[in-house]
């Protein structure tokens, strides 16, 4: 499987659960034909940090944004914040940010003002919104849809396990889907099917580690290696070989993500 070099779209890998062994853990992804990362840093404070892992390490790229789940206790950002980030080399994404009212709908109205602002940061930079949607279809949607009318962005809705109205909508924008480890769960047969309906040509892959491992590593740490188990699924969805849908997947992320392009 390591033949064919995938991407690992959205990774963490500023988190503790990776502290003391991220050079390991680098190449690790590399010996399993992972050949790119995009760490997502989730509080734009700790940007410095996860800048520094992309500095540190050829194969890793960085984005920021504020999390919605933490929308309500960070400052809120702001677009010349953003903007301003973006100069950087390494940086390729704004985000992520979204909507998630699954654990946090009472902070519903921050949440879609931050979703906003990110939006305009894409507008003005030409990054890929990187969203995070969990239990808010509805308003997704309509913001996404809004936002557009205003001006043109692109798009990847990360690690999508939303419904299928919501990916028709993200797809009738011109957006991407992430497949992320859920997608490759035995119980995902309906968002296999959410994904199989899409053009494989807007289709990433992830890890979202250290969350959400694919099988054989379920209820493990994720790490971006496991990449290549999701890839595995993917091909099968598509009914493609692993070779073929790496190839695929890869051009489609060169292609959202310009500035990370091989």
């Amino acid at each position: 499987m390591t033949e064919a070099k995938i991407v690992d779209s959205h990774c963490h890998l500023d988190f503790p659960d990776f502290d003391d062994e991220r050079p390991a853990i680098i190449q690790r992804a590399l010996d399993a034909g992972v050949e790119r990362m995009v760490t997502i840093c989730t509080k734009l404070r700790l940007e410095p940090q996860v800048r520094a892992i992309a500095e540190a390490h050829k194969p890793v790229f960085y984005a920021a944004g504020t999390h919605p789940m933490s929308a309500a206790d960070e400052p809120l950002a702001s677009t010349d914040e953003l903007i301003a980030l973006s100069q950087h080399p390494k940086f390729v994404g704004i985000g992520e940010t979204g909507l998630d009212y699954h654990y946090t709908s009472d902070s519903a109205e921050v949440q879609q003002k931050s979703l906003r602002i990110h939006i305009a940061a894409a507008r003005e930079t030409k990054l890929p919104l990187i969203i995070h949607a969990r239990a808010a279809d509805d308003d997704m949607a309509q913001i996404l849809t809004e936002e557009y009318a205003n001006g043109a962005y692109t798009c990847v809705m990360h690690c999508f396990s939303s419904g299928a109205a919501l990916a028709r909508k993200a797809l009738d924008l011109g957006f991407y889907l992430s497949m992320s480890g859920i997608a490759a769960f035995p119980k995902s047969q309906e968002l296999r099917d959410i994904f199989a309906a899409a053009p494989v040509d807007r289709i990433l892959v992830e890890t979202d580690s250290p969350y959400l491992a694919p099988h054989p590593h379920r209820g493990k740490r994720n790490e971006p290696a496991y990449t290549a188990h999701t890839a595995k699924v993917g091909a099968e969805v598509f009914g493609m070989s692993y070779a073929d849908f790496a190839t695929q997947t890869t051009a489609n992320f060169d292609r959202l993500f310009w500035k990370a392009s091989a």
